[in-house]
């Protein structure tokens, strides 16, 4: 299943799958696009399997402060596109992902890298905290 995204340069539609051994890029100017997607308990493994560090949002549709932190997410995605894939579960569709990482409360976000959390972050955050707090936990730009 693959995702459309806007790309942020130029407007055209892509399709943006969930797994990728590259960079997802624009079919019209290549520029980086926002790698965000959905994964539940049958993708999540393959989802969050990538070549830069992932940004995994651990929600419920009927969490309010859930709701507040999904267009921070979707901002990361965005401003770190080509250096971060986002990957949001549903925990009540997903129970065993939320079981791996001993997850108790939502919100929760997770950065990973190869497949291991490396900073853990529960509750809601404004966008701009968000953003900081995800660029402070992946390699900065080369």
């Amino acid at each position: 299943m693959a995702e459309i995204v806007a790309c942020p340069a130029c407007g055209t539609r892509n399709r943006v799958p969930v797994t990728a051994s590259g960079m997802p890029r624009c079919a019209a100017c290549h520029t980086d696009l926002p790698w965000l997607v959905a994964a539940g308990e049958d993708d999540f493994d393959a989802a969050v399997t990538a070549p830069v560090p992932v940004l995994v949002d651990l929600w419920a549709p009927w969490c309010g402060p859930c709701r507040m932190v999904a267009p921070g997410v979707e901002r990361a995605a965005t401003e770190l596109a080509g250096r971060l894939k986002a990957v949001k579960v549903d925990v009540d569709q997903a129970p065993g992902v939320s079981a791996r990482f001993g997850v108790q409360g939502i919100p929760t976000l997770l950065v990973l890298r190869d497949g291991r959390p490396v900073a853990t972050q529960v509750g809601a955050l404004p966008a701009d905290r968000l953003v900081a707090w995800v660029r402070a936990n992946i390699p900065a730009a080369p």
